[in-house]
């Protein structure tokens, strides 16, 4: 997992004795345990947060906070959220097959002349459309979460060039595409209020492109061999072809 809920509230009633290091050491030990997503092995944890000169912290908090088995320390805690965030995950693809299949016709799956450019109305989005897209930030959609979307990105597409620097136009083309997607609309049917939901989304998207489109390997040329990129991808009009099944394979 590239993204967890903090319930600060839980934590703190939990936690309000540690010290300055334990308190640092659970929250690596969290971090990892989330990110791996598998039960911890006590040998060598502590260098492997970036703990080493404090192993007898990590390992009192480990004992405390963690569930010594067989397979190492687990978090029940953490292992409910993971289990949820697989099965949303696995719901996600199953949606992903059906939002992106290739219908026998050959056509992309998107009614005629559609493309994600449009609004529920089916119009064409403007700068006005595009600047209340950035004030609906305020009206509950959810924050572009940049890191995780470039980490979705990554695992999908670590072929692709990954971008060293996002922001400017990066990041600003990103979080037009990010709201847009989130909307409900041709493309998007129920679309995301959450940045759970909305990661999902752009997961399977990353998957399509991955899985589904010639995008992936890129296209040969006389003298070298083009692949696009993230910038490229989030690109209004590109982003347009990829969802109207320009690439598909």
């Amino acid at each position: 997992m590239h993204f967890y809920q903090f319930h600060i509230g839980d934590y703190k009633s939990h936690t309000h004795h540690l010290s300055l290091t334990e308190d640092l050491a659970f929250r690596r030990l969290l971090d990892h345990y989330y990110l791996h997503e598998v039960p911890i092995k006590q040998r060598d944890i502590a260098r492997q947060i970036g703990m080493r000169d404090n192993e007898q912290d990590v390992l009192t908090v480990l004992d405390e906070f963690f569930v010594s088995t067989e397979a190492g320390y687990i978090n029940p805690r953490a292992d409910e959220e993971i289990s949820k965030y697989r099965k949303f995950s696995e719901d996600g693809k199953k949606g992903a097959a059906m939002r992106w299949q290739k219908p026998p016709n050959g056509e992309a799956n998107s009614p005629p002349n559609a493309t994600p450019m449009a609004t529920n109305n089916h119009e064409p989005i403007t700068n006005n459309h595009i600047k209340e897209s950035k004030d609906s930030l305020s009206a509950g959609l959810p924050t572009c979460p940049h890191q995780d979307i470039l980490n979705l990105y990554k695992k999908h597409l670590p072929q692709l060039a990954q971008p060293r620097v996002w922001d400017g136009v990066r990041q600003t083309n990103l979080r037009q595409r990010w709201l847009q997607a989130a909307k409900p609309s041709v493309f998007s049917p129920q679309g995301y209020a959450s940045q759970a939901d909305g990661l999902a989304w752009w997961d399977s998207f990353f998957a399509y492109i991955a899985n589904d489109t010639k995008l992936a390997q890129g296209f040969e040329t006389k003298d070298r061999t083009w692949r696009p990129d993230l910038v490229w991808i989030v690109n209004a009009t590109n982003f347009a072809k990829i969802i109207d099944g320009k690439y598909q394979k």
